[in-house]
């Protein structure tokens, strides 16, 4: 499958046709700025969290693009006050079978409210399972033993991860997260955006890798094949 990475942790896939893109923040993010955002495509848009740092661009490209945005109970709720029409109830211990495959919804640990204090509901990961592959992205969470729970549902063949420390776990935790979900090769995200999230990249490299492990850390914009 196509892998996009736009910045910070939002990412799109492309599988069996359809593009799947993930927590939208891209214009106010410096580092992504060179990111044509009204070429973005999206036949769906899976959404962990309320977060300001996820949901930016989220109505803008909603209402663009037509997508279908796939969240929580107050996350599509919200949608749907915001005048986007498509939306999908998935919340964490349930799975939906869509046109490109079945996505299982788990538990993420981390805080959700939108820019306004409104509560957003329970933070959540997705795990895909599809004729193309399975991939699993954790959205902003610590290291927690539920994750002992993902191999029991789905063999990933990747895993998308917070590695920037301080609001999320950092790269050695997330080292550790593909260990317990029996994975070799991790993309990670949620770093570099801000001053408190910068990290040391060799480091950080070299933290997985001292694990067996592979921790691709991407260009903006660049799109590769997994």
């Amino acid at each position: 499958m196509n892998f996009t990475y736009y910045g910070h942790s939002c990412f799109s896939v492309e599988i069996q046709g359809k593009h799947i893109l993930f927590d939208p923040f891209i214009s106010p993010n410096s580092l992504a700025k060179d990111v044509k955002i009204d070429e973005i495509h999206a036949d769906y848009i899976f959404v962990s969290h309320a977060h300001f740092d996820h949901t930016a661009d989220l109505v803008y490209l909603a209402k663009k693009t037509g997508a279908k945005v796939v969240s929580n109970v107050e996350i599509t709720g919200w949608c749907e006050k915001q005048g986007i029409n498509s939306t999908q109830l998935l919340n964490p211990g349930g799975k939906w079978a869509f046109d490109f495959g079945v996505v299982k919804c788990f538990i993420a640990i981390h805080s959700s409210s939108f820019p306004d204090g409104e509560y957003g509901g329970v933070p959540s990961g997705f795990v895909f399972k599809t004729t193309e592959g399975c991939f699993y992205y954790s959205g902003d969470t610590a290291l927690t033993l539920d994750m002992q729970l993902i191999p029991k549902w789905a063999k990933l063949d990747f895993a998308v991860l917070p590695i920037g420390d301080d609001a999320t776990m950092g790269a050695e935790d997330a080292a550790e997260v593909a260990k317990i979900v029996d994975v070799k090769t991790v993309i990670g995200v949620h770093y570099d955006t801000f001053e408190f999230i910068k990290i040391d990249h060799q480091a950080a490299i070299d933290q997985f890798s001292n694990n067996e492990l592979s921790l691709k850390l991407l260009e903006i914009g660049s799109t590769v094949v997994l």
